[in-house]
Order: structure tokens, then C-alpha cells, then sequence
């Protein structure tokens, strides 16, 4: 079995593409439900994990080969998108590599602002849902509970999330930047998911009292709104909102624009010295890139946010060994785990043609002897299941010794080759007498 990984992140793609193969809710249940329902939609895929964020998409596979076309298949078809247009951007990983890359996601040091907290929860709540959907099984769980615990260890044990911005948190600082007075700012937020929540959180943490949360369903935006202390209203009142804000947050789920530059443009002519500051952290996109152009707009996107992330770096790149030392110990667990996975197979195809030869043998033995009464008969036969049993313990105990080793694939080599095994394990089919 292996396990397989295609994706894209901020430092291989733009965000433009990123949005344009990010999935939303009913994307990943369309392409969850092609593992669950079995090998008859993706042949050689067993399992399948896929991570969708603001600043990843990645596909977590696993298969008895490393077949990556089909999970660019899968991409292109999902998203109507040619593969050359995304292949240039895209990373492949098998095995070992990508199980490494997995728990550097999870601990944060393959995110955009490093050690930043929220990846964790992205990384098991992509488990859950493959999960419900049948399309997550023994070996993804294993790897994605290895990369949680990782995650955890890595958070708790360095000091590699202190002081780590989160997108939100930028967002809110670089507002800072641009008012004069940001406690005092109207804020208007569109969205109530956690990026949303985050970016509320942040905004109150800087004294800002005026927080408007706009969201489809007015029971969401007022469960946030509660929460801190601030409005809530729908998106049929956008334009009103945009009226009198001063900063504006977009980070929706929605899979098409929210904000257009006619809507903002309309706004602007009627308070032409009032500026307005756009923060959109949402992927896809939620506000047309067009609102840049407006006079008295400023419009910032992550691709802009990322320029400016390298200010918080140098304190948590120390920990960065520290964090890599406990990579290395998971993923040593993690990969003496699937290599003992792949000498299952051969310990039952060792048992199996023993008890053939056992079987065959007794028989022979038994049409031989037809004066043995039936206590005898059975006392022969649990002395041969003995002897079988006694013959195959130190070879197998030295199989399932030597499976997280370095030399575990030779001596499965020849382990098949002296017991006439095949490489699936299951006995030959040529059994010498």
C-alpha cells in the first residue's frame, strides 16, 4: 500500500488559482463520496483525505500505487480546469515524503504564518469529514492522527506558536497601519466562520467597539455578533454597511464574488474623503480585485499579506529544530507502522501454504493408517498443527522485528523467495511435496 499527496500551497501557486481549486462544501462531498463509494470511480484509490484552506489544497491518497494522474483527473474534472493549467503548481509526494509534509502542515511550519494555530484544526477536521464519508480508512486515519499528535506535541513542547500572527491577526494589524484611529473605526465583517470569528476576536482585543458581522443567515451573524458585543445583519444590506465602514473584512466560504467594484464605486461617490480599507482573506476571493482601482480603496489580499510576514519569523525560527526532532520521532513511528502493514500479507501467505502442506500431508498420512481410532487421528493431527506452529515462530517473530527496520524490504524479498511466496503473500500456487 501506498500513500500519495498532490497539492499546491502560497509558496507554488497565486491565490487566483489557489480559489479557483479550492473546495467548498459540496465540491469535497462530491469527491469524498468517489472513494467511499469504492474503487469503481478512482480504480487504484483505497482512500482518500482532502485539505482545502485559504492558502492550500491537497489531496492525501492512498492506493496500492502512487497514482497521481488520477487525482489530477479528479481536480480537473471537479474544477473544469485544463491539468496543464495547474501541473506546473503542484507538488507530488509519495510515501515517506508525504507523510513528512503532512506533519509539517500540522505543525505549522509549512503554513504562511509560521507555528500559526489554526492549521491543527483544519488538518483533523479534513479526517472527519473523509471520515464521515467513508473515503478515510486504517492507513489516512493512522497518518492523520500521527500528524494531530504532532502537531500537539510540537505546540506544547516548543515555543513555536508564541507570538505566530494568525491571517486574522495580520488582517487586524494592518488596519491598525492604515487608520488613524482604529478603536473608534467602524468595522464591518463579512462572514461567521472561525477565519471570521478570529478577525472579530482581534479587532475587540485592539479596543474597537463598532463591529458589524454580515452573514447569509442572520442567526449566524448574531451568534457572532453576541458573542463580542457587536451587530449583526444579511448581505441584502451590504451596500448600507459599506456606507459607513471604515475597514471591511471579507472571509466567506461563498464560491463567487461578494463584493463588486460598481457596488463599492457607488459607495465611494457618496463619501469621497471618507477612505475605506478592504482586507479579503477569503479563498476564493470574495471581493472583485477591480475595488483596488476605486480612489481612496485600499485593497489587501493574502498574496499582500504574505509580503509582509516576515517581521514575527525570527523568534520562532530558533524552535525550528526543535520541532523537526519531533517530526522525525512520528514519522519514525509512523513508518515502522506502514512498513509492518506490508509484511502482514506475507505472514499470512507463510501460514496459509504451511497449513496447506499440513493438510495435504495429514491426509496422506491418515488414508495410510485406517486402523487409528478417532482419539489417535486427533492427537496426530494437533501434533502436526504444533509442529507447524513451532517451525513458523522465530521466522515470523524475526518478520515482525525487522518491519519497522531498514532492512525490512530485503528480507521480505526473501522470505517470498524461500517459501515460494508470491508478492501479494498468498501462497504459490506450485506446492512442492
Amino acid at each position: 500500500m501506498h500513500i500519495f499527496c498532490i497539492g499546491m500551497n502560497h509558496q507554488t501557486s497565486s491565490v487566483q488559482l489557489r480559489e479557483r481549486l479550492a473546495f467548498d462544501q459540496d465540491k469535497l462531498n462530491a469527491a469524498l463520496a468517489r472513494a467511499g463509494c469504492g474503487t469503481k470511480y478512482l480504480s487504484s484509490i483505497n482512500e482518500l483525505v482532502i485539505l482545502s484552506t485559504c492558502n492550500r489544497v491537497e489531496i492525501y491518497a492512498a492506493g496500492t500505487k502512487a497514482d497521481f494522474g488520477i487525482l489530477e483527473n479528479m481536480l480537473a474534472e471537479i474544477h473544469h480546469m485544463p491539468i496543464e493549467e495547474f501541473r506546473p503548481h503542484t507538488y507530488q509526494l509519495a510515501d515517506q515524503q508525504a507523510a513528512e509534509h503532512l506533519l509539517r502542515v500540522a505543525a505549522g511550519l509549512d503554513s504562511l504564518v509560521m507555528g500559526e494555530p489554526q492549521i491543527l484544526g483544519q488538518v483533523a477536521e479534513a479526517l472527519k469529514q473523509a471520515r464521515e464519508m467513508n473515503a478515510a480508512g486504517k492507513l489516512l486515519s493512522r497518518l492523520f492522527y500521527a500528524a494531530i499528535h504532532a502537531g500537539k506535541r510540537a505546540r506544547a513542547e516548543t515555543a513555536i506558536s508564541q507570538n505566530a500572527s494568525s491571517i486574522p491577526s495580520l488582517a487586524v494589524r494592518l488596519a491598525e497601519r492604515s487608520l488613524n484611529d482604529l478603536p473608534n473605526s467602524q468595522v464591518v465583517v463579512i462572514g461567521a466562520g472561525d477565519m471570521a470569528e478570529l478577525a472579530v476576536e482581534a479587532f475587540r482585543k485592539r479596543g474597537v467597539n463598532k463591529i458589524l458581522v454580515i452573514n447569509r443567515t442572520l442567526e449566524r451573524a448574531r451568534l457572532l455578533a453576541d458573542k463580542w458585543h457587536g451587530e449583526a445583519d444579511t448581505f441584502e444590506n451590504l451596500t448600507s454597511a459599506l456606507q459607513r465602514a471604515d475597514v471591511l473584512i471579507a472571509s466567506t466560504s461563498a464560491p463567487h464574488t461578494l463584493v463588486h467594484a460598481d457596488q463599492v464605486q457607488q459607495v465611494m461617490q457618496a463619501r469621497p474623503h471618507h477612505p475605506l480599507v478592504i482586507i479579503d482573506i477569503a479563498v476564493p476571493r470574495d471581493v472583485d480585485d477591480q475595488v483596488g482601482e476605486l480612489p481612496n480603496v485600499q485593497l489587501v489580499d493574502m498574496d499582500t499579506l504574505q509580503a509582509g510576514l516576515e517581521q514575527s519569523l525570527e523568534q520562532r525560527l530558533h524552535e525550528v529544530p526543535s520541532v523537526e526532532d519531533i517530526l522525525d520521532d512520528e514519522l519514525t513511528q509512523f513508518m515502522d507502522y506502514m512498513r509492518s502493514l506490508d509484511l502482514v500479507p506475507l505472514i499470512v501467505g507463510m501460514r496459509q501454504k504451511a497449513e496447506t502442506i499440513r493438510q495435504r500431508e495429514l491426509e496422506k498420512t491418515l488414508r495410510r493408517l485406517p486402523e487409528l481410532s478417532e482419539a489417535e487421528r486427533n492427537s496426530v493431527e494437533i501434533m502436526t498443527q504444533a509442529m507447524v506452529q513451532k517451525i513458523l515462530h522465530d521466522p515470523i517473530i524475526c518478520l515482525r522485528d525487522e518491519a519497522g527496520g531498514p532492512q525490512a524490504a530485503e528480507i521480505a524479498l526473501l522470505v517470498r523467495s524461500l517459501f515460494g511466496l508470491s508478492e501479494a503473500g498468498s501462497h504459490s500456487q506450485q506446492t512442492n511435496t
